[in-house]
């Protein structure tokens, strides 16, 4: 038997379309429900569907005016407020193409981008940083007024033209700009029920800010795709104060990454009578986080793997709950395999790479301008993400690392993942990142870095990994670091730590 999941194509995507008008279809029919809250820490701000759709299509109006048209690059450099989402819709809505960026990047960085992308003009916040430039610039003051501009009709069209822009990192280290047609909103339907459970009585609270991608989908278009209230912290609010507006504003879903259900485990919990579970994605959750989040709030979390090209398609939910050890498997309507580097499927419960089908409607269109970049992604019928993984004979996948970031540890493959879930059920360890290192020419032995209260003894730390992996999977250097390596979005940079064995001395 072979690694395919295969449950039949997801119905087609409707034509014309237009993903502004698809989120926000639910407008017409509750006008006056809360679609948004932004929390403060004694406060909230709302925003009623009607109130949101007339600023969406009244900017809209005010890109058109400004001399844009139908299928220019706007470039976004706003920062964690909802003027980004806004914007964001507003110009898909005109049918313009919006490129979301985090605010962290650098001026050097976003000029990078300037040359690649050539957008038609920018939307700026001027305390984000940005490099000077000729383009046209359009600030806050200007998109706030446009908000009170006459509605816009829908720009609608084939739903396989371009609707956005997102950056990823390449495996070459340098960003790639990912082009996604307006129908991977309508595949994010085959996540409300596959991975959420989401329905509009639900009030989903997303951990993540405005600007971040996992936010501005999960957070935002899908609670309001099916009519659901979004709820995003403001800006100051600090991942301590996160559980006390989890309980204020009857939050019934918490969507966040491992990294900050890792923060709000550090101290107790109160009671979460409306929360009905979490939700995770964006690195592995290990068991020790899931088994503390349960503990503490008697909710389950519901993990789901993706990638900026296709985001989500493998997951946990409610009714389909994964088996220990895995991320879950692939929702209804994907085609999924595990192929070799042929892009051949794999026997069951074989490793190989995790690959969706070519033909999946929330796939990528294509990186950029680097047309080659995207035929290397394409085996066969199968995207390949780069990603190991086994496939068992339910469907039901495990995940075993990049590939990037296998080590190989005296001629043995190793999943850092795995390694890591075993350091992190140590009491006295908060974060864990292993890597293999070359100690001499052709060794490589596993390193491991982790944070904690304070550095822990090494025969201790080698007895514990002892009596849970085997020998060849053991770490025979230990670090106790301040930090771990990581990118602006909070995910670990194991590539960052084989450095650190170079300048540990005590490594050595």
């Amino acid at each position: 038997m072979l690694s395919i999941f295969d449950h039949g194509p997801f119905a087609p995507c409707p034509q014309p379309f237009n993903m502004a008008a698809h989120v926000l279809r639910r407008a017409a029919d509750t006008p006056d429900k809360i679609a948004l809250a932004v929390l403060h820490p004694t406060r909230a701000e709302r925003w009623s569907f009607a109130r949101l759709e007339a600023a969406v299509r009244g900017t809209a109006t005010g890109l058109l005016q400004s001399g844009l048209t139908p299928g220019d690059i706007v470039l976004m450099r706003l920062g964690n407020t909802v003027d980004f989402p806004v914007a964001y819709l507003g110009a898909i809505a005109a049918g313009l193409v919006p490129v979301p960026t985090s605010s962290q990047l650098t001026a050097p960085e976003v000029a990078a981008m300037l040359k690649s992308l050539r957008p038609a003009a920018l939307l700026r916040d001027p305390a984000v940083p940005c490099p000077d430039t000729a383009l046209p610039v359009h600030d806050l003051t200007t998109m706030k007024a446009w908000r009170d501009l006459p509605p816009a009709d829908y720009a609608m069209g084939d739903p396989d033209r371009l609707a956005y822009v997102i950056y990823t990192s390449g495996t070459s280290g340098g960003p790639r700009a990912v082009g996604h047609a307006h129908r991977a909103i309508w595949a994010r339907q085959m996540m409300i029920d596959g991975w959420y459970g989401l329905g509009p009585d639900d009030r989903l609270l997303h951990a993540g800010a405005f600007n971040w991608t996992y936010t501005l989908g999960t957070g935002l278009m899908d609670p309001w795709t099916v009519g659901a209230t979004a709820l995003i912290p403001a800006a100051e609010v600090s991942h301590g104060q996160l559980p006390l507006l989890l309980k204020r504003h009857e939050a019934s879903l918490f969507a966040a990454a491992p990294g900050v259900y890792r923060n709000l485990l550090k101290a107790a919990l109160p009671p979460l009578p409306r929360l009905r579970h979490g939700l995770s994605a964006g690195e592995k959750l290990s068991d020790p986080i899931r088994a503390a989040w349960e503990d503490a709030t008697g909710t389950p979390i519901f993990e789901a793997y993706g990638m900026s090209e296709c985001s989500t398609f493998i997951s946990a939910a409610p009714d389909r709950p994964a088996p220990p050890g895995t991320l879950g498997r692939p929702q209804e309507g994907r085609r999924v395999a595990i192929v070799d580097a042929d892009g051949t499927p794999v026997p069951c419960d074989e490793p190989g790479t995790i690959a969706v089908h070519r033909d999946d409607p929330g796939l990528m269109r294509g990186y950029i301008g680097a047309e080659g970049d995207t035929a290397e992604r394409f085996r066969g019928d199968w995207f390949v993400t780069g990603d190991q993984g086994r496939m068992d004979a339910d469907g039901a996948i495990t995940f075993l690392g990049r590939a990037d970031d296998m080590m190989n540890a005296g001629g043995y493959r190793v999943s850092p993942i795995e390694v890591e879930a075993a350091l992190l059920a140590h009491p006295g360890i908060f974060e864990a990142g292993v890597t293999d290192v070359e100690v001499k020419q052709d060794v490589r032995l596993i390193a491991a870095f982790y944070t904690g209260p304070a550095a822990l003894s090494e025969d201790e730390l080698q007895r514990w990994c002892a009596e849970r992996l085997a020998r060849y999977k053991q770490p025979r250097f230990f670090r106790h670091l301040d930090t771990l390596p990581k990118n602006p979005n909070g995910k670990l940079l194991r590539r960052g730590l084989q450095p650190l064995f170079s300048k540990g001395a005590d490594l050595e």
